[in-house]
């Protein structure tokens, strides 16, 4: 049967049901796909062409019946994304050659690995990948990337010929532990050690937590919290990424995949930590680290606000899983293990395809070393 192709430039346009139901389908389902997270990105000036992502969301239909869909945006930069395609974009410049637009499958600002190519089999996401190198071309675009891919969108990614690029990020595993005790008894003593003082520090400190979960956290702690986190990126020298308007569609539609944790002390709120939550009371419950702010300096503080806090509620509430996001050795010092992510890329520019495909294989043999090198430096305890 042939496929309908339509393509949105507002995902307002897209029906959030039909957009939705087809994600709950998918290998990696995550909040950051759902219709509502795209939206928000959207109508809150977070992600759109004057930021430099134009979405051109692409979407398959059998007798109006959608059967595959994806968030395509054509990027006029590489920020945003944390897979950095900086050097590639230096090297088109030196030869005359323009990398931007290129067309991106990712979800704006979130290293979240899940499903990229929505839909209901293997040959709907198959033409619907094909259909986007259509696109490109059409379009014109140097190239197409598929950031922190599932393994579904990996197979369909291989079948087309893409070229597949690792990278790493840092996930906690609950190994049904019973209380965070019983999580620290399994670590080295050197790591068990360190984690017990730099938590003693913000004891001492005369820090405490709150923890409040979906419509728990009020209005005046969403205020908070992006006051926290505004005041981080500006001390770092940025803007943020993400808008006041934006967690408001958070606090207004996605309420239930938000856990904050507000730091106190002397009765006043001090820093917070936000983390989003998938599946919750399920078996495959997820949890991610995503955003954390502090308006006072605190020894230790991030680490408590960042780890060992959600560490512990992840345990009281059975999350299988915390994934820590990018980048960061630091974590591995937390219990967060290295795991392998992935992305796909198609570049139309033969010559430089070929350069990018032999620059991967050395990366990748790269990371496998670097991955040999961590696993040496586990923080559990040694079997016997």
């Amino acid at each position: 049967m042939d496929y309908v192709i339509r393509v949105f430039k507002d995902p307002c346009d897209i029906d959030a049901h039909g957009w939705d139901a087809l994600c709950a389908q998918q290998d990696a389902p995550t909040p950051f796909m759902s219709h509502a997270y795209l939206l928000a990105m959207h109508e809150s000036g977070s992600a759109t062409p004057k930021t430099g992502w134009t979405p051109q969301f692409v979407t398959l239909w059998q007798e109006d019946r959608l059967v595959a869909a994806c968030a395509l945006y054509l990027k006029s930069h590489s920020y945003g994304e944390y897979v950095f395609d900086w050097a590639w974009a230096n090297a088109y410049g030196e030869h005359g050659l323009a990398y931007y637009p290129k067309g991106l499958l990712a979800v704006p600002f979130t290293p979240v690995p899940g499903a990229r190519l929505l839909a209901v089999d293997t040959d709907s996401r198959t033409h619907l990948l094909k259909t986007l190198l259509d696109v490109c071309k059409d379009l014109q675009l140097s190239s197409l990337h598929l950031l922190f891919t599932s393994p579904q969108d990996r197979i369909a990614c291989d079948a087309l010929g893409l070229m597949q690029r690792q990278t790493v990020q840092f996930h906690w595993q609950n190994a049904q532990f019973t209380d965070f005790d019983h999580f620290l008894s399994t670590l080295s003593q050197e790591k068990r050690k360190k984690i017990k003082q730099e938590r003693r520090r913000v004891h001492d400190a005369g820090v405490t937590f709150k923890t409040r979960l979906g419509s728990e956290i009020s209005t005046q702690n969403w205020d908070f919290f992006y006051n926290c986190y505004e005041r981080t990126y500006l001390e770092h020298g940025n803007a943020p990424y993400l808008s006041r308007s934006f967690f408001q569609s958070m606090q207004d539609h996605m309420a239930q995949n938000w856990v904050l944790f507000i730091a106190e002390r002397a009765g006043q709120p001090i820093a917070c930590s936000l983390i989003a939550i998938h599946a919750l009371g399920s078996d495959h419950a997820v949890a991610y680290g995503r955003y954390w702010g502090a308006l006072e300096r605190v020894d230790c503080l991030h680490f408590e606000a960042c780890y060992y806090q959600p560490l512990r509620w992840c345990i009281d509430n059975k999350v299988s899983c915390f994934e820590g996001g990018a980048q960061g050795e630091h974590k591995m010092a937390r219990a967060l293990m290295p795991v392998t992510t992935y992305s796909a890329h198609w570049l139309a520019h033969p010559a430089f395809a070929d350069a990018v495909e032999r620059f991967l294989e050395r990366e990748r043999s790269g990371i496998n070393n670097y991955l040999e090198h961590l696993a040496e430096r586990s923080p559990f305890k040694q079997s016997e």
